[in-house]
């Protein structure tokens, strides 16, 4: 199902995924690298060589029946379905040195794999699938990297790869709502997809019917209406479980926000605190704030699958709803920085009206990039659902997570596309999550 693709380009993205690996632990000391025991992290000193035991046990071991460069150690201190995460504090790690060393090693054999590194070499559909996977799950952890920097409130990381986006989009607000049409719709990725991941199989038909949604996310400025309204201390506006997670958290206001002495709203963005930007899209709010923000409003949370047919459907000539999809919301061109907020470009998100360049054939703006976008729907799996190699990637968050979508700006955009689907516990915040509203058709 995975398109082949050259030696080469496997061989870049696995190292352009290790440089920004590099650069987000560079400059932390060991104690740094270490961290606190808490939920939501993992140490970042453990977390290094675990992204090198990936690829290691997966490729060179399962595929190629090698041993591992550390013996029996590599399982015991680094598989994260048997090393469960309250005790990756207090395993015998190896030293940082050691640790690099290990994937320096790791990477080397990978690429001895390949043979002849060139684009002319096409490396087979198995190696192609493989080793993507293993540079997205990389990419995933840099981004885990980035939101462990932020709940410990390290300084931001100086990135090898990244520059800030364009100074000339239009910023500011983007208000309004656009109506989409009901109809059917093909869900989910298609077979020929030139990467999918297990929760993505396949595209299956569903039945819309017609919604309105928002055209941005909603923003810091119309969150902090709500938190000034006291949101957060009215019942009605809360279900039970998002009842007893604010009264355990004696949470009143979104986790790294703050009022300074000039009563203004701050919000804490790695290890400095600022004035928040009404016009860019809140962030780290888990899906209970997400939520009781809607019900607060009168309005809800998209479904899965409207927040799919937003970003991805297209009008038929008649103006009804068309059996044809996009990969991006934009089209089939890949992100780049006029299209999406990604990459980390920014260290940071970007006003709700920037990039409209990005804009679905309905007119929602960024719905890829800037911000994860809590949806209604706990994580399933579709009728076609069938793990790959790496089985716990999905089957054992299903029925306990909450689905979001759209990618954030520190997601890789090698990675993100329309039909990507991520999860967490409806009590995450210290993720890059936000969302966007649906309201009644008038």
């Amino acid at each position: 199902m995975t398109i082949p693709v050259s030696t080469a380009q496997l061989v870049t993205m696995m190292q352009d995924a290790r440089q920004r690996t590099l650069d987000l632990v560079d400059g932390l000391t060991a104690e740094q690298l270490m961290g606190p025991k808490m939920s939501g992290i993992n140490p970042l000193h453990w977390e290094i060589g675990h992204i090198a035991y990936w690829y290691e046990y997966f490729i060179t071991r399962k595929l190629h029946g090698m041993e591992s460069i550390l013996g029996q150690k590599a399982d015991q201190l680094y598989d994260s379905i048997s090393v469960v995460h309250d005790i990756r504090w207090d395993l015998p790690l190896l030293s940082i040195a050691d640790t690099l060393a290990y994937m320096r090693g790791v990477q080397n054999q990978l690429i001895d794999h390949l043979g002849c590194i060139s684009s002319e070499n096409i490396a087979s559909k198995v190696e192609s699938f493989i080793y993507q996977f293993g540079v997205f799950h990389e990419d995933m952890h840099t981004e885990a990297f980035l939101w462990a920097r932020q709940t410990l409130a390290y300084p931001a990381p100086i990135l090898t790869h990244a520059s800030d986006p364009s100074t000339d989009q239009t910023k500011g607000p983007l208000s309004g709502f656009v109506e989409v049409p009901g109809g059917t719709f093909m869900m989910g990725a298609k077979k020929n997809a030139p990467f999918l991941f297990d929760n993505e199989k396949f595209a299956h038909e569903v039945s819309i019917v017609a919604f309105s949604i928002a055209r941005a996310p909603v923003t810091n400025g119309e969150f902090a209406e709500f938190v000034d309204a006291g949101g957060y201390t009215q019942e009605k506006f809360w279900c039970e479980e998002g009842r007893q997670w604010r009264e355990s958290h004696k949470a009143l206001h979104p986790r790294y926000w703050s009022k300074n002495t000039q009563n203004q709203w701050c919000t804490r963005q790695f290890d400095k605190v600022i004035v928040i930007s009404d016009h860019e899209p809140v962030i780290h709010v888990n899906w209970y704030e997400a939520h009781a923000y809607c019900c607060w409003a009168g309005l809800r949370l998209p479904t899965e699958q409207e927040w799919e047919v937003a970003a991805l459907g297209e009008f038929n000539t008649d103006g009804s709803l068309s059996i044809n999809k996009r990969r991006y919301p934009w089209g089939r061109t890949a992100p780049t920085s006029n299209y999406a907020n990604l990459d980390a470009r920014s260290l940071g998100c970007v006003d709700v009206s920037a990039l409209p360049d990005g804009d679905s054939a309905f007119g929602c703006r960024q719905m890829l990039g800037n911000v994860w976008e809590w949806t209604a729907d706990t994580f399933m799996p579709y009728p076609e659902f069938e793990p790959d190699s790496y089985k716990e990637y999905s089957k054992d968050l299903f029925g306990v997570s909450k689905v979001l979508r759209g990618g954030a700006w520190p997601t890789r955009s090698r990675m993100i596309n329309g039909t990507y689907r991520n999860y967490f516990a409806p009590n995450r915040n210290n993720v890059f999550s936000g969302f966007r509203t649906c309201r009644p058709l008038a």
